[in-house]
């Protein structure tokens, strides 16, 4: 089975190739989905890790997902590439 990839700005799944952003040449990324990344840049490139936070619990809920899943999309954000790095 392989490792489980998440979009390193929001933290959905890529477990679909439809679901991920693509590069400026066009290919798909390997880091980041469709939502948050396409033409090898941020859809949303002022958006805060504020902003980010209050969309996941938003859609997510949206979803009817389970708050123990939320809180576990919630928490992994800070450590995530778009996050880590300092970007806001």
């Amino acid at each position: 089975m392989e490792t489980e990839t998440y979009c390193q700005s929001c933290s959905m799944p890529l477990d679909n190739p439809d679901l991920q952003g693509t590069e400026k040449d066009g290919s798909k990324s390997n880091e980041y989905c469709k939502y948050c990344y396409q033409q090898g840049a941020f859809i949303n490139p002022n958006m805060t890790l504020k902003d980010m936070t209050s969309l996941v619990i938003t859609q997510m809920e949206k979803m009817n997902v389970d708050s123990k899943i939320i809180d576990m999309a919630v928490s992994s954000l800070p450590n995530l590439k778009r996050w880590a790095a300092g970007q806001q």
